[in-house]
Parts: C-alpha cells; structure tokens; sequence
C-alpha cells in the first residue's frame, strides 16, 4: 500500500478538526473584537462542548498518526527506547518549540491568563507518552478510561481535602489532577484528554492490523482535505494570526 494514499483519510479527518477549530476561534476572535453580541466562551456549554470535540478529535488523530508512524517504520514491537528514534525526537522538537511561541504570543495577548499547558504544550508531553506505551495493545482502551477516570476522582480528593491542594499551584497543573480549572486561555493536561490519544493509537493500531484499507484513497472531499491535514501544525500556528489580522484590518477600514 502507497503510504501517502494510505494517509490520505486520516489526513482528510485530521483536517476537519483543524477546519473546524479555525471556525470556532473565528467566533471566539468576533466575540473579543466586539464584533458581535457578546458570548461565553468559558460557560456556555455550546461553546465548551465544542471546545471538547475539538480537541478530541485532533489528539485522536494524533495518536492514530502515532499508529502509522510506528507501523511504517517497524517500531511497534521493539522495547519502548528505541520507539524514541531521531525522526520522532525532530517532530517532537517542531511540536514543542511552537509550544512555547503559543506561550509567547499569549502573554502579549492575554498577561492575565496567557497559555502555559495549551494543546500543543499537552501533545508534546503525550507524544512521549505515546511511544513508550505504544505496545500495551488492548490495555490502551482500558488506560484511556482511567485517565477520565482520575480526572472526577481526583477532583473529588483536593476539593474535600485541604492537604492535596497544592496541586491546583502551576507547578502540576500539567498532569490534569485539579479541584479547579485554572485560569487561562486554553488548557490541555495529561488527565483526562490523554485518553484521546490512547485511544487513537489503540483504533490505529487495530485498523492497520483487521482493516488497513480504510485508510486507502478516498473520493475528491478526501483528496482535497486531505494535504491540509498533512500541514497541521503550520496550520495551526498560522490560523490565528491570519484570523486576527483580518478582523482588525476589517476594523481599521469600517472606522475610517
């Protein structure tokens, strides 16, 4: 099977998340500018529950790449060290560094609760994760579901108890165990959304194995989706500041 063919769905799938996160931020992004009636985006539940899928369904493809990744290569069987290999250590460092240029951008932006564990900060963290737990085979769904799990548990523990909460402090706010969300724009920790990527490496995993053809060719909505999703995190870097751009532009002409 032609590996870019083989990529083509997943890519196609990859892309609708990033289509529609830049539909959301497009809302979110009129809603800052006062360019329409003013919504909550952090309570309305249209607007969280969004959020949620959104992010879902991009980690999900991230672990279902990490799948493919793995297979290609023939990694998936080898001791969780050598998964590490320097093709994975180059993406890993391009996923990290813009990362910290989010954090950048966001403390210019938003200084009162700019992003220091967003999206891109979680993925690097669960690409890792990933690749060491790569051969936990069927165990991956079970995994997935502690980590929700812990997410309810642990949020019962700290708010009942005053001796664990010192996990809301920054300091561990990476690994999702919180009694309350903390403030800032976006906010992506290991529990609970590392289920998404298990899962996704799981689902990944059994579709290469029983069904590898359904991530063969596509018709035209799949090939034209398709190299979109192949550039994702240039997308995704890029997305916001063409957005923002625009609407101010637009502003500037409607006031003069």
């Amino acid at each position: 099977m032609n590996h870019t063919a083989r990529l083509d769905r997943l890519d196609a799938l990859r892309a609708v998340a990033m289509l529609w996160m830049t539909l959301f931020h497009f809302c979110f992004d009129l809603n800052w500018l006062g360019l329409v009636p003013r919504q909550n985006f952090y309570a309305d539940p249209f607007w969280t529950w969004q959020r949620t899928a959104i992010v879902s369904l991009f980690l999900f493809t991230a672990g279902m790449g990490q799948a493919v990744a793995l297979h290609s290569q023939g990694l998936g069987a080898r001791p969780w060290s050598q998964r590490l290999d320097r093709r994975f250590w180059r993406r890993w460092a391009q996923v990290a560094g813009c990362a910290l240029l989010v954090t950048a951008g966001s403390v210019v932006a938003f200084p009162h609760s700019f992003i220091y564990f967003g999206v891109l900060h979680g993925l690097a963290l669960m690409l890792v994760v990933a690749r060491c737990s790569a051969g936990w085979g069927l165990w991956l769904w079970v995994a997935g579901v502690m980590a929700i799990f812990l997410k309810y548990v642990a949020e019962t523990i700290i708010n009942t108890s005053a001796g664990w909460h010192f996990l809301n402090e920054k300091a561990f706010n990476w690994l999702g165990f919180i009694g309350q969300k903390p403030v800032t724009e976006d906010y992506v920790p290991l529990v609970p959304w590392l289920a998404a990527v298990w899962w996704g490496l799981a689902a990944g995993q059994w579709v290469l194995r029983h069904r590898p053809h359904w991530l063969a060719g596509g018709g035209p909505g799949v090939r034209t989706l398709a190299p979109l999703g192949r550039w994702s995190l240039s997308y995704y870097m890029l997305h916001q500041p063409v957005l923002l751009g625009g609407l101010l532009a637009y502003q500037w002409w409607a006031a003069r």
